[in-house]
């Protein structure tokens, strides 16, 4: 019998904390330390290895992620640790993904080599912007050349590269963002990530903005049309959206993020780290201590890093595969759903939301139209309270 992860797939996401400084945008658990222990560190994500493995051995492990705060922070060695305890500690894909984020510094672009011979085979590198003057109001540290000279250098080290940029900046309109983003696809690889700025509470964005000192933010209307204009120029490109925020080529789809769209599990570990884990039928969600010396301290004093973990009922589980699966570009298996909530979506939404152009829909599959895709959220409560 074919348990419901499998649809999805079976990954492992590591989270590294650290980061050399905290950009002011970012709502992530990421944390800047001068001093950091990277053998009490391994050791401990290799106690977290051990202790979710027990509880899915024989699953097939599709991916890797190291994400954070700045991966490529760590030792080389340390990731290299990482991945041969993952591999020994669950049946490996014959084409295992194993992605891990950085930094565009020169400092870190120094250290690709050694995370290529560790086994990561997928960079994504976090340009954020190709303008030296956003980048300083997004407080990053590095320029657009050095980003660009890091990106260029992971090309030619690792057999897949995929990179961030964040649009809707402060001061920016539609003809900057469509120089910009004219320039970046003409030197991707076969992914990339395109963000709109979102201000965050609890950020220093989301400080200044609450004083009514964040200027230069655009309109909804003028984002609305930057989310338009990126869905045209990728796709002439051929880089179409497979997901709401994420372009690719037909082999470039970043296949452990496909597996938090697909509903698949994922076990989460190193602070704040979250996962989906389906034992014995019943789906869970896993959250872990979310400060660094705390997480430390759990795992090795308890012999955990996870401080929650809340099992999912049919319906929940039902409605968050849809939330995930309606991002993509495939769309949401219709059959899947029903299995997990008992029920199909109500004939009369269905209807409503196709005649208003929202969704495509068969007995097999739904998916948003582009329109759908602009206005998801609400495409979502519609569907999902029908």
């Amino acid at each position: 019998m074919i348990e419901d992860w499998e649809h999805g797939g079976f990954g492992l996401y590591v989270h590294w904390p650290f980061c050399q400084a905290k950009c002011p945008y970012c709502d992530f658990n990421s944390h800047v330390a001068m001093r950091i222990d990277q053998t009490q560190w391994l050791n401990c994500y290799l106690s977290e290895i051990a202790r979710v493995s027990r509880e899915t051995q024989g699953r097939l492990l599709t991916s890797i992620f190291f994400g954070g705060g700045t991966p490529s922070l760590m030792d080389p060695e340390t990731t290299a640790g990482i991945i041969a305890a993952a591999k020994a500690a669950w049946p490996s894909a014959n084409d295992l993904e194993i992605t891990l984020e950085a930094n565009p510094t020169s400092a870190e672009a120094g250290r690709f080599a050694g995370f290529r011979d560790a086994g990561v085979n997928r960079v994504s590198v976090g340009l954020q912007a190709l303008r030296d003057e956003d980048l300083k109001r997004l407080g990053r540290l590095h320029s657009a050349a050095e980003g660009r000279k890091a990106y260029d250098l992971a090309r030619t080290i690792f057999p897949r590269v995929s990179f961030d940029l964040i649009y809707a900046r402060q001061f920016q309109n539609l003809d900057d963002w469509r120089q910009e983003l004219t320039e970046a696809v003409g030197f991707a690889a076969d992914h990339l990530s395109l963000y709109q700025l979102t201000i965050e509470p609890g950020t220093a964005f989301g400080d200044r903005h609450a004083r009514g000192r964040l200027a230069g933010l655009i309109d909804d209307d003028t984002g609305a049309d930057m989310y338009d204009l990126t869905q045209e120029i990728c796709s002439i490109a051929g880089l179409p959206a497979y997901e709401v925020s994420n372009h690719a080529s037909d082999m470039g789809q970043s296949r452990h993020n496909l597996i938090y769209w697909r509903g698949g599990d994922y076990v989460g570990i190193g602070p704040g780290a979250h996962g989906r884990v389906t034992l014995r039928g019943t789906r869970y969600a896993t959250e872990a201590e979310m400060l660094p010396q705390a997480w430390l301290k759990r795992v090795r004093e308890a012999g955990s890093g996870e401080i929650l973990r809340s099992s999912l009922t049919p319906r929940e589980h039902a409605e968050e595969y849809a939330m995930m699966s309606l991002r993509l570009a495939e769309g949401l298996d219709r059959r899947r759903f029903v299995a997990l909530n008992g029920a199909d979506f109500h004939a009369g939404t269905i209807t409503q939301l196709e005649d208003l152009g929202l969704i495509t829909a068969s007995s097999d599959c739904i998916t948003a139209t582009p329109a759908g895709r602009r206005l998801l959220n609400g495409l979502l409560r519609n569907l999902l309270a029908g």
